[in-house]
């Protein structure tokens, strides 16, 4: 009897063994659960979408709150920098990302559009304005493609110069001297604009050329979209490049600029909408410009902003909720754009980004 209550107990404890091991089991996972509920993702990048990451970032939260997403507008250089040393989980840059840069990320790369907009030349006329009665300047300044190359070449010197008055006619424009403001770091903003200054001039093509960073021939340099618009806020007769939102929220007027057909463009949703309808994003990287679009109605200086994001990620939870953030943004996120100023991503473009970020930690 003794021997088959031994039996019995031995049995019990071989019928334990399994629930204890899936009692164990739901344990860990309930562990590893409270682990992975908290998940802190940080960028960094171009300040062209910045005050949009802004916004998703702050709405995506307060809908996700176990979610911590930050990013910080170093400029699209540093930010890609960044992504390569692997100290980011995803960078923004406003010209993507070269090949030559790709190459050295061995975890891999997808660049992929989130958003648009148009960089402008915002000024400050305002001061001279309100203090000379003589002076009469247009609520929006006209200019010509070849004036604006050569206030940026320090060709033209001075607001009353003949061939800006000539594009404004009927108004005085004040006896200034133009003061340029651009970028100290390095840019996709100032990538973007110079690459349009090399299409439209070959002066400027030859003696200065595009990229991130240039040799300026003229003015003062401020650091991110943020500090040229400072700039242009302080000095009477700046002028500088910078995208539209901080001209907007800062309430500085932009030039209207004369487009490849002629005509003399504001940035609009509309006439930004018209210059994006020609930028045909190619399905390998879904990177492409248009440095001088050729619709009667485009603004002529427009760009996407790329969302730089690792091919592998080691945490696959991480990868989830960035991929779980995109998504986010491609749908919900665009109801934000026009309202800051940006533009809307088209319904084609949507879907490639779809279908790029399915490829993320595959």
């Amino acid at each position: 009897m003794e021997q088959k209550i031994s039996i019995l107990q031995s049995r019990g404890r071989v019928c334990l063994l399994p629930l204890i091991a899936i009692l164990l089991s739901v344990a860990s996972c309930a562990t590893d659960n409270q682990k992975i509920k908290h998940i802190s993702l940080v960028g960094a990048g171009a300040s062209f979408p910045a005050p949009l990451y802004e916004r998703w970032l702050a709405d995506y939260n307060q809908q996700h709150p176990d979610v911590q997403i930050n990013y910080q507008a170093i400029g699209s250089s540093a930010g890609v920098q960044q992504l390569i040393e692997g100290t980011v989980d995803f960078a923004a840059s406003d010209v993507g990302i070269t090949n030559e840069q790709a190459g050295k990320i061995k975890r891999g790369v997808i660049a992929l559009p989130l958003t648009a907009g148009s960089i402008v030349l915002a000024y400050n006329l305002k001061p001279v304005a309100q203090q000379s009665p003589q002076v009469n300047v247009p609520p929006v300044v006209r200019l010509p493609r070849q004036v604006y190359v050569d206030i940026f070449l320090g060709k033209i010197k001075n607001w009353n110069h003949p061939k800006i008055a000539a594009a404004n006619p009927g108004v005085s424009l004040p006896d200034l001297p133009i003061q340029v403001v651009h970028r100290t770091d390095g840019s996709g903003t100032t990538s973007v604009f110079t690459q349009h200054l090399s299409a439209i001039s070959p002066e400027w093509k030859s003696k200065i050329g595009a990229g991130k960073s240039i040799a300026w021939q003229v003015g003062v340099g401020g650091k991110g979209n943020e500090g040229v618009t400072a700039l242009i806020q302080q000095i009477p007769g700046a002028i500088g490049y910078v995208e539209y939102i901080y001209a907007k929220q800062n309430k500085l007027p932009v030039a209207a600029l004369e487009n490849k057909s002629g005509n003399y463009i504001t940035p609009t949703p509309e006439s930004v909408a018209q210059t994006l309808e020609a930028v045909k994003l190619p399905g390998d990287n879904l990177i492409a410009f248009i440095t001088d679009p050729t619709g009667a109605r485009s603004y002529p200086i427009v760009t996407y902003s790329w969302l730089l994001t690792y091919h592998q990620y080691p945490n696959q939870v991480k990868a989830q909720a960035l991929k779980n953030f995109i998504d986010w943004a491609v749908i919900d996120g665009q109801k934000s754009s026009l309202e800051l100023g940006y533009i809307p991503l088209s319904k084609k473009v949507v879907i490639q980004v779809q279908s790029a970020v399915k490829k993320i930690a595959e």
